[in-house]
């Protein structure tokens, strides 16, 4: 089974970055696609950002594009989201999902979470002054 574990969450300035990290074990992230969500207090969980096991394909929400890169280190077995320029609306639990690649291939919408089987725990992101 995948575990994955979310780190990197804190307080930040408006205008600040942070990198998240997602470590996974139990299996290897080359066959298994990576997406980060977050969820605010009193909204619904949001897709932010996807990567792709096969071919390192990436998809950004358009409320981050431009300011958000992710990235695998196959190495580390880790999927990291550098995130830049924070806004105070960023403001939330951050949780990386894994789902198997051949799952997905057919799918849309990559930023759905109910296609993810594994989820991490979470961590906080707050941007504020």
């Amino acid at each position: 089974q995948l575990h994955l574990v979310e780190s990197g969450g804190g307080l930040v300035q408006p205008g600040g970055s942070l990198r998240l990290s997602c470590a996974a074990s139990g299996f290897t992230l080359n066959y298994y696609d990576i997406a980060w969500f977050r969820q605010a207090p009193g909204k619904e969980r949001e897709g932010v950002s996807y990567i792709s096991s096969s071919e390192g394909t990436t998809y950004y929400a358009d409320s981050v594009k431009g300011r958000v890169t992710i990235s695998t280190d196959y190495a580390e077995n880790t999927v990291f989201l550098q995130m830049n320029s924070l806004k105070p609306e960023d403001t939330a639990v951050y949780y990386c999902a894994g789902q198997l690649g051949l799952v997905l291939q057919a799918s849309g919408n990559k930023l759905d979470p109910t296609l993810y089987d594994y989820w991490g725990q979470g961590t906080q992101v707050t941007v504020s002054s």
